[in-house]
């Protein structure tokens, strides 16, 4: 039993580290802007040797970009506290209780991440410059994609999961 909370543990872990790297780091889109120059952006700012906001981030037409960063944001929260919320009711439920409340909050990670990535998919003409359109999906977008499904696989396991001696 010991071995299935350490590596349940350890499997929800990776799911927030994910989720952090994923919205904090500079490459949800790489563009080759000549020879060996590359311009990473993310859900902020774009940068080569310098980094600026992305633009038109703040005005009313960016709501996507704006909808993505909320959601972003709200499921690295909902996975922390979730794994909070599990170590707290590791010790306060009864024997053979579902550990129900975590996973709702880790399922709704999880939903945070699909509806933040899926909008990001759609709508990614609009965030960038017309001279950044021409570039492809970076590590980070890669990496919120992969934690999609940690976060929704470790969601239905703390459903399933009972508390055992």
């Amino acid at each position: 039993m010991l071995i299935i909370l350490l590596s349940i543990i350890l499997f929800h872990l990776a799911a927030v580290i994910l989720l952090l790297v994923a919205t904090i780091y500079n490459a949800w889109w790489v563009v080759s802007a000549g020879k060996q120059e590359l311009i990473f952006t993310d859900l902020w700012y774009s940068c080569n040797s310098t980094c600026f906001p992305v633009e038109n981030s703040h005005t009313a037409s960016a709501a996507y970009l704006q909808a993505v960063q909320a959601t972003m944001i709200l499921a690295t929260i909902l996975c922390c506290v979730s794994f909070f919320v599990f170590i707290l009711q590791l010790f306060k439920l009864q024997q053979g209780e579902r550990f129900l409340f975590t996973a709702i909050i880790q399922l709704l990670a999880s939903v945070c991440v699909m509806i933040g990535v899926s909008i990001y998919t759609q709508q990614k003409d609009s965030f960038h410059a017309v001279s950044l359109r021409e570039g492809s999906y970076g590590a980070s977008y890669i990496l919120a994609w992969i934690s999609f499904p940690m976060t929704l696989i470790s969601g239905f396991l703390y459903l399933v999961l009972r508390k055992r001696k």
